[in-house]
């Protein structure tokens, strides 16, 4: 398949990223081309590849039976070059907003604070305003305070 020979590689250094795991990073990839091949309609853009990996991703984080296996009890950091607010991202923190904000929120996220991309990138890739990014992104950095308010500090 040729969009995998094109974009299988750059799918699965974003899925490693978000999973800490290059073998389940290769499950995802893997497992999104054979549902594709299966449904040849599937559009096979780099957008479209990449909403899908991210949400794969996310539904694996959120998977009960697999936290534990895929998130490790001390915080490891997710990307060490990605910062909210002054502090990295843990695989911890992640987890937390996760399961508690909606899909959007989630993809934005995700490609904020895992995948260092702009605020234009992101409007870009999902369709909304940068102006409306930029809200979301604080309302997520509401939520991290929160969490890290509620555990007093820690995170």
């Amino acid at each position: 398949m040729e969009a995998y020979e094109l974009y299988g590689r750059a799918l699965r250094r974003k899925a490693a990223r978000m999973l800490g795991s290059d073998t389940d990073a290769g499950d995802v990839v893997q497992a999104l081309f054979v549902e594709l091949l299966q449904r040849p309609a599937a559009p096979l853009d780099l957008p479209y590849l990449y909403r899908a990996v991210t949400n794969r991703c996310l539904t694996l984080i959120r998977d009960e039976t697999n936290r534990a296996r895929l998130l490790p009890s001390e915080p490891a950091v997710v990307s060490a070059r990605t910062l909210l607010d002054d502090r990295a991202i843990t695989h911890d923190l992640l987890r937390k907003l996760v399961r508690q904000l909606d899909d959007e929120h989630c993809q934005i996220l995700t490609c904020r604070y895992v995948d260092d991309m702009t605020q234009e990138e992101i409007a870009q890739l999902v369709g909304l305003s940068r102006k409306t990014i930029g809200h979301r992104l604080d309302a997520i950095r509401d939520a991290a305070q929160k969490l890290r308010a509620a555990e007093g500090g820690a995170s």
